[in-house]
C-alpha cells in the first residue's frame, strides 16, 4: 500500500464509518449498510495506539454520522443548538468505544468484544432513562423501514436489535481480519452471512405463525397541517383552530366511529388551567359537536398548567408568579374528551432536553427559564404525573397517546401497554422541522413500536406524517406531508402481551448488570495481579 494512503487510512476508515451509518438509517434504501458501519472503528482500535488519536478518529465518524442523521434538529430559530446537540451526541458516543479500546489493550480480544457489547447497551439504556436522553440512534432504530426484517422484536424490542447490529459487525470485521491474514474466504463468510440472514428468515416465520384476535374499533385521524411557526401559536387563534379541527373530523365521524385523534397541542397552545378545563369555549364547542355522537371520545394534545397549593409537594419544575402568590407548573399534555364532564388529562413524561426541559434543573434552578422558545408555554415543562393512560368507563377500552417524540421509547411504550392499553395513539407535531428526515424518519420509528408490542398505532400528526400502522408495522392511510386531511382505520384493540413487553424492564436492564460485574471482574483482576507481581519480586 502507498505509504501515504496508509499513514491516513485510519483517518479514511472513520469518515467511512460515519458516512456508511448516516446512508444506513430510516429512510434510505441502504439498511445492510448498518450491518458494516462499525467495521472501520474496529480497524481503527487495531491500527492507532494511542488513546488519544484513537478518540478523535471514534469522534469524527459519531460526529458524521450523528449530523448527516439528525442535522434537521438546528432547522429551527436557533440553528446552533442543532450542532450543539449533534456534536455533544456524538461525545456521549464515544465513551463505550473508548472503553472498547482500553478492554482491548487489558484483555483478550473477545473480552474487549464482550465489553463492547455490554458497553454499548448500557449506553443506550442509560440513553432512555436521563434527563438528556436522545435515543434517537439507538442501533435497533435502523431496521425502522424493513419491518419485514425484524419481526422477532415482539420478543427483544429494540434491544434485541442494536444486539443484532453489534454482533453483526464484529463478525464481519473477524472475517476481514481472517482473509487479511490468508484464510479462504469461502470458508469463513458463512458465519457472519448466516449471523445477518437467520434473524430475517425467523422474521418470516414469525410472522407467518402470527394471527390476531381483537375486536375492531373505528378511529378518525385529523392532519390539520397548521404552521405551527406564523399560525398554531398566535394568540387569539385557537378557536379558529378547533373550528378547523371540527370541520375536519365532521368529514368522516360516523355513528359507528368511537375515537378521534388530534395532533400535539391542538387544543390550548397558550395553555389552559386544568381546573378549569370543563370551562374554556374550546371544550364547550367540543362538546357540543360531541352530543350528535354521544359515543364518540376525541383525545387532543394540549397545553395545561397545574397550580400548586400549600399542601401539594412542590417539583423542581414549578414556576412561580412574579407577586409570589401562585407555584405552577406548565405539562405538554393529551386530554380525552367525550360529552361527559369528566376530562383525563395525561401529561408527557418524555422532555425533549434543552427544547421542553432544562436538565437537573433541580440543582441549577436558575437555569429553567432556558428551554428554548419554539412557540405556546416557554420555559421547562413539568414532569407530574397525570393519567397513565386513557379510559373509556363504558367500554374499558385502554389508550396510550404518546406525545411528539414519547414514541421513540421501547421502553416507555412497552410500560404503557404493560398497564392495559389496547391500541396506542401519537400525537405529535412535527412541522418544526421543516420537510426534512425529521418527520420521516418520526413515524418509520411508530412501526417497530407496533411490532413490539403487536398494538395498531394511530398516528395524527399537526403537518403530517399522520398514518395507521397495524401489529406487524405496515403502514396503512398514510397522509401526505404539508397538506391537511383526515383518515378513518379500522383498528384492533389487544389484550394479550408479548413477551418483549413482558419482560422489557428485564432485557433492557440486563447490560447494565453485565456491564457492572465486568467493571467489577476488571478491578478484582487488575488488584489481583498487582498483588501477584508484588509477592513475587
Amino acid at each position: 500500500m502507498n505509504p501515504s494512503i496508509s499513514k491516513r487510512m485510519p483517518l479514511l476508515l472513520s469518515i467511512l464509518a460515519g458516512c456508511t451509518m448516516w446512508a444506513a438509517w430510516p429512510t434510505s434504501p441502504l439498511t445492510f449498510l448498518v450491518f458494516a458501519g462499525f467495521v472501520p472503528l474496529l480497524a481503527i482500535a487495531d491500527r492507532v495506539q494511542r488513546r488519544g488519536v484513537y478518540f478523535g478518529l471514534i469522534y469524527l465518524a459519531l460526529w458524521i454520522w450523528n449530523t448527516g442523521t439528525t442535522w434537521w434538529v438546528g432547522n429551527t430559530t436557533v440553528p446552533a443548538s442543532g450542532i450543539f446537540a449533534n456534536a455533544f451526541n456524538a461525545l456521549l458516543m464515544s465513551i463505550p468505544l473508548l472503553g472498547f479500546k482500553i478492554a482491548k489493550e487489558r484483555t483478550s480480544r473477545l473480552t474487549a468484544y464482550f465489553a463492547l457489547v455490554v458497553y454499548w447497551l448500557t449506553f443506550e439504556y442509560i440513553h432512555q432513562q436521563w434527563e438528556l436522553s436522545w435515543p434517537w440512534l439507538t442501533l435497533g432504530n435502523a431496521f425502522a423501514s424493513r419491518p419485514g426484517w425484524v419481526q422477532w422484536y415482539e420478543y427483544t424490542g429494540t434491544p434485541g436489535g442494536s444486539l443484532y447490529v453489534l454482533l453483526a459487525n464484529i463478525l464481519v470485521y473477524e472475517f476481514i481480519r481472517q482473509c487479511r491474514a490468508g484464510a479462504a474466504w469461502w470458508k469463513k463468510a458463512w458465519l457472519p452471512a448466516l449471523f445477518i440472514l437467520a434473524p430475517m428468515v425467523i422474521s418470516v416465520a414469525v410472522r407467518a405463525l402470527s394471527f390476531t384476535k381483537g375486536a375492531g374499533i373505528s378511529v378518525v385521524v385529523v392532519q390539520p397541517n397548521i404552521d405551527p411557526y406564523d399560525e398554531k401559536f398566535s394568540f387569539g387563534m385557537s378557536q379558529q383552530q378547533v373550528e378547523k379541527l371540527l370541520r375536519l373530523t365532521r368529514q368522516q365521524l360516523t355513528e359507528q366511529t368511537d375515537y378521534v385523534i388530534w395532533p400535539e397541542t391542538a387544543l390550548f397552545p397558550q395553555g389552559a388551567w386544568e381546573h378549569e378545563l370543563n370551562a374554556q369555549p374550546e371544550i364547550q364547542l367540543i362538546r357540543s359537536f360531541l352530543r350528535q355522537y354521544p359515543n364518540v371520545k376525541l383525545i387532543s394534545g394540549a397545553s395545561t398548567y397545574k397550580k400548586y397549593t400549600g399542601q401539594d409537594e412542590i417539583p423542581a419544575t414549578a414556576r412561580t408568579t412574579s407577586d409570589g402568590n401562585l407555584t405552577y407548573d406548565a405539562f405538554n399534555s393529551a386530554i380525552q374528551v367525550d360529552t361527559s364532564t369528566s376530562i383525563q388529562v395525561y401529561h408527557k413524561m418524555k422532555l425533549v432536553p434543552g427544547v421542553e426541559i432544562t436538565p437537573y434543573m433541580r440543582y441549577l434552578p436558575f437555569m429553567k427559564k432556558l428551554a428554548l422558545d419554539f412557540g405556546g408555554i416557554t420555559g421547562s415543562y413539568g414532569l407530574t404525573p397525570g393519567v397513565s393512560q386513557f379510559r373509556d368507563p363504558v367500554s374499558g377500552i385502554q389508550v396510550f397517546d404518546a406525545i411528539c417524540y414519547e414514541s421513540v421509547y421501547s421502553d416507555l411504550v412497552a410500560q404503557k401497554v404493560r398497564e392495559g392499553a389496547n391500541f396506542l395513539a401519537v400525537s405529535t407535531n412535527d412541522g418544526w422541522w421543516g420537510n426534512t428526515q425529521g418527520h420521516k424518519q418520526h413515524m418509520e420509528y411508530a412501526r417497530l413500536r407496533a411490532i413490539e408490542t403487536r398494538r395498531w398505532v394511530v398516528r395524527s400528526a399537526n403537518t403530517g406524517i399522520s398514518c395507521a400502522i397495524d401489529q406487524w408495522g405496515q403502514v396503512h392511510e398514510k397522509l401526505p406531508y404539508w397538506e391537511e386531511g383526515v383518515f378513518t382505520a379500522n383498528v384492533q384493540q389487544e389484550e394479550f402481551l408479548t413477551f418483549y413487553v413482558r419482560f422489557a424492564d428485564y432485557i433492557a436492564k440486563a447490560p447494565p448488570v453485565f456491564c457492572i460485574l465486568l467493571l467489577l471482574y476488571t478491578i478484582v483482576s487488575r488488584v489481583t495481579r498487582r498483588k501477584y507481581v508484588e509477592n513475587n519480586q
